[in-house]
Order: structure tokens, then C-alpha cells, then sequence
């Protein structure tokens, strides 16, 4: 075990809701962007993004937490400074990116910060291979599901509606985009909060301060949905212009089978514990959603700019959380 002052430890919980909070604006756009880009953001831009990502505290389990928590580095291998080098990592690179207004992926930049600073503490040895190996594989696998299912969704949906009105196939969809915009608010809210839940959790373990078995305690996630919740609500406007109107036009029908693609994505990933890129699994389908009309229906050289902050999001903020690793350690 690790002791570490009192104040330190308010201190680091601090920071890692600060990162969540951060998450939450820069992934706003993965909620709320195809609601923005169809005008659909009006009545119900308020309120309900904040009940959206805290539904998930009744509706989701907590098994990507244990996998950010114990699964990517080994939690008696992690140290304060550790968790401090991680939080830096991320937040540098959401920071960069959300300037930038490029989509890229809160998850993995922890994932990053944390992978660079353990590694930095400890080696290569205290990399556990089971749950970043299902975390990289996830960060290539999201978006093409998303896509094809995205896809899928659009044929379907237009062949089984050839036969109506155009405006009475307008109503239905719009209401159903909003069902579906409010399903992917809560699997965003229900994978990416853990990942900061895993964090503090690893953090009061490793301090001596978590009695019992690894467990994430009740004001963690409390705290954790909370800060996500805050977050989003403050919105992350660059993000979701790219989002919503760069990448392919889109309206309340391709709106409805990008969110449901990707909740289907995210709310998969969770319930196997798997810290999925949200960023990932919306963009992708968002993309599939235009290639179902036409290939040339979406902005191929944006998309392509997105993708490659996506291959380099993980060395990046890994190279930032060991950068911060190593200056803990000369104080």
C-alpha cells in the first residue's frame, strides 16, 4: 500500500472528476450531435442530457470499472503518482482535440494515460494483457460495427417504409430519433463514467482506503455519473459540428440508425466489460449511415482525419501520462 496525505488524496479524487467532467463536454457531441445537425436539439436539449447519463446508474452494471480499475494495469502495481501521470495523459489529449474540434476518444486517452504511466512505474510487467487486449481490439471493432449495422438499418428501414407519405415517415422517425438519441445518452453515460469510477477506485485501493475486496463504492458512482452529467450538459460545440454536419448530412431517419447502432455498440461492450470508445462506435455509424445512400454522401477526407486522431490517441496520451510520471517523481 501507498500512504498518501488526506488533502493529496481529495486532491488526486479531484482531478479524476475533473477529467470526468471533461469527458462529458468533449463527448457531448456523441449524445446530442444528431439531434443538433436535424433540429431536433430544442425540446430536449435541457434537462434531459443530465437524466440521460445518470439513468445509467440504475441500468447498467459496473464491469467496465473493474476493467479500467484492475484490468489494464495491476492495481497493486498502481501508485498515486501513477494515477496522477494518467489523468494528465487524458486530459492533455482531450484538451488538444476538443480545441481541434476532432471527435476523438476520451476512453482511450485514459486508457493511454494510464498504460504510459504504469508502464513508466513498473515495466512492461504490470500491463495485464487480458483487458487491454479486449480494449484495442474494441477501438478497431466499434466503429465497423457501428458502421455496418448503421447500414443495415438504413436499408432496412427504407424499404420498410417505401410506401409511406414522406411527411408521415418524417413523424414516426423523428419520434423514434428521439427514443434512440435518449438510449445512446445512457450507454455513453454507462461506459464512459466507469472508466473514471475504476480510476478513483484503484486510487483508494491502492492507498489502503477501499476496506474489503476490489469493489467501486457507492459515492464513486454517485460522484462519477454526476461529473459525466455536468459535463455533457456544458456541451463541446466544435465536436459536435464536426459530428453533426461535417462528416455526411444527416436527417431524423439516418439520425435514428446512427444512435440505435451505436447504442447497440456501447451497451454490448459494457455488459462484456469492455471500455469502448462512445467517439468510435457514434462516428462510425454516422459514416454508415451516409455510405447506405451513397459513397459520396460522406466526407471521406474529414472522416479520414478523424480516424487517424483515433490511431494515435492511445501513444499520445500515453507518452503525456508517463511525461507526468516522471516529473511527480523529481518532487
Amino acid at each position: 500500500m501507498h500512504e498518501l496525505a488526506f488533502p493529496l488524496l481529495v486532491g488526486l479524487i479531484a482531478i479524476a472528476l475533473a477529467f470526468d467532467f471533461l469527458n462529458g463536454l468533449h463527448d457531448a457531441a456523441n449524445s446530442i450531435a444528431t439531434v443538433v445537425s436535424t433540429r431536433l436539439l430544442s425540446p430536449v436539449c435541457g434537462g434531459l442530457r443530465r437524466v440521460r447519463n445518470f439513468a445509467a446508474y440504475w441500468l447498467v452494471g459496473l464491469h467496465v470499472a473493474e476493467t479500467v480499475g484492475k484490468g489494464i494495469i495491476d492495481k497493486d502495481a498502481v501508485t498515486p503518482a501513477v494515477v496522477f501521470g494518467a489523468l494528465i495523459g487524458a486530459m492533455f489529449w482531450n484538451v488538444v482535440t476538443w480545441l481541434k474540434g476532432i471527435p476523438s476518444s476520451s476512453s482511450h486517452a485514459l486508457i493511454g494515460g494510464l498504460l504510459g504511466a504504469g508502464i513508466a512505474h513498473g515495466g512492461f510487467d504490470v500491463v495485464e494483457s487480458s483487458g487491454t487486449t479486449k480494449t484495442v481490439i474494441a477501438i478497431f471493432l466499434s466503429p465497423v460495427i457501428g458502421f455496418a449495422l448503421a447500414m443495415v438499418m438504413v436499408l432496412i428501414t427504407s424499404w420498410l417504409f417505401k410506401g409511406f407519405q414522406p411527411r408521415r415517415a418524417e413523424g414516426v422517425f423523428k419520434s423514434l430519433h428521439l427514443v434512440s438519441s435518449a438510449a445512446y445518452s445512457i450507454s455513453h453515460g454507462g461506459n464512459d463514467a466507469q472508466k473514471t469510477m475504476g480510476i478513483i477506485t484503484v486510487l483508494l485501493y491502492s492507498t489502503g482506503n477501499l476496506k474489503g475486496e476490489f469493489h467501486v463504492p457507492e459515492w464513486v458512482v454517485i460522484a462519477c455519473y454526476a461529473a459525466i452529467a455536468m459535463g455533457t450538459m456544458s456541451g463541446g460545440w466544435k465536436i459536435i459540428k464536426t459530428m453533426g454536419t461535417k462528416i455526411t448530412k444527416l436527417n431524423h431517419h439516418t439520425g435514428f440508425c446512427a444512435s440505435t447502432a451505436g447504442s447497440f455498440v456501447v451497451f454490448g461492450a459494457s455488459a462484456f466489460g469492455i471500455p469502448v470508445s462512445t467517439t468510435h462506435a457514434i462516428t462510425g455509424s454516422v459514416i454508415g449511415t451516409g455510405a447506405a445512400r451513397k459513397a459520396s454522401a460522406v466526407r471521406w477526407g474529414i472522416a479520414g482525419r478523424v480516424v487517424t486522431a483515433w490511431f494515435i490517441t492511445i501513444p499520445a496520451s500515453a507518452g503525456v501520462g508517463a511525461v507526468f510520471y516522471v516529473l511527480t517523481r523529481m518532487f
